[in-house]
């Protein structure tokens, strides 16, 4: 495996046309308009809708993506769920030989104590060599990973490298930086309190928001990583009303409506999520003109 080096990651969406087949030059398009900006990709996150996409559509999804990356950036990958044998046999059944990583979400739905979400990751880890991030986003799994979970697992588990915590609470994000071994990494999972995090100690971010504005995240990232905070926080005040926006009508229906906007691909998705409102193009064309107004 590649090490991991963090900065900003973008957790692609998965494009699709009228008729909700896979837009694969929309995924081209994509990656073109992105992979000379940012640091890393994230492929088959939440934001790619991945309950909705079947196994020979994952696979075409990869390999388009591994294609028109051709190698010049790395890739991380999300395997994950709430049946752990599964993951596992998931995990054997794809060609990791090009990710750097496995992005796997805590249990969803079953409801596990810590205990148990501990023995899920250690079940995982134990059955690969390759690097895993946990992924903590309780709004969407039901149940939080709590910081001493997290800090059991990457002092017992080598490949368990790192956390996107997405929880929302920065104090959580700074418990698990206080007490984590030195190559652990904690990226952000939430464009808003990008800053804080990395500011306290954090590693990066894997951005939704980075692949409508690759350039200006990145640069975000990088000032703040450079302690240039003053710099870091100009572009993130100019872009705070756009984020927003992103989860107004549910993620990833706000940024595929950003990026019909800007012409990268169709703000097409599949049930049972709808595509974004004539009300939310009309604040995303407004905010894009203030946006390009100051950065």
């Amino acid at each position: 495996m590649k090490k991991f080096f963090g900065g900003t990651g973008v957790a692609l969406v998965t494009p699709f046309k009228k008729n909700k087949e896979v837009d694969f030059d929309g995924i081209i398009n994509l990656v073109k308009y992105v992979k000379e900006k940012v640091d890393y990709l994230v492929i088959l996150g939440t934001t790619s809708e991945y309950p909705t996409l079947n196994k020979k559509e994952q696979e075409e999804i990869i390999n388009c993506i591994k294609k028109i990356n051709n190698k010049k950036l790395p890739l991380v990958l999300g395997i994950g769920g709430n049946n752990t044998k599964d993951i596992v046999k998931k995990i054997n059944n794809f060609d990791l030989s090009e990710f750097i990583a496995i992005l796997s979400v805590s249990p969803y739905y079953n409801n596990p104590t810590q205990e148990g979400i501990y023995q899920h990751f250690k079940y995982i880890s134990m059955h690969t060599n390759n690097n895993i991030i946990i992924y903590n986003v309780p709004k969407r799994t039901g149940v939080n990973v709590h910081p001493q979970t997290v800090i059991r697992l990457a002092r017992d588990y080598k490949n368990i490298i790192g956390i996107k915590e997405a929880s929302g609470c920065i104090l959580q994000s700074y418990q698990i930086i206080a007490q984590k071994p030195k190559n652990f990494y904690v990226i952000s999972g939430d464009d808003f309190i990008t800053l804080p995090i990395i500011l306290g100690g954090g590693d990066g971010v894997i951005s939704v928001i980075a692949q409508g504005l690759p350039k200006a995240v990145s640069k975000m990232v990088s000032l703040v990583i450079n302690h240039q905070v003053k710099e870091a926080f100009y572009i993130y005040y100019n872009i705070l009303d756009i984020i927003k926006y992103l989860y107004e009508e549910g993620n990833p229906v706000g940024i595929k409506t950003l990026l019909s906007i800007i012409g990268i691909c169709h703000n097409y998705v599949r049930l049972p999520l709808l595509h974004g409102t004539t009300t939310l193009i009309t604040k995303m064309k407004k905010c894009l003109e203030n946006i390009n107004q100051f950065l």
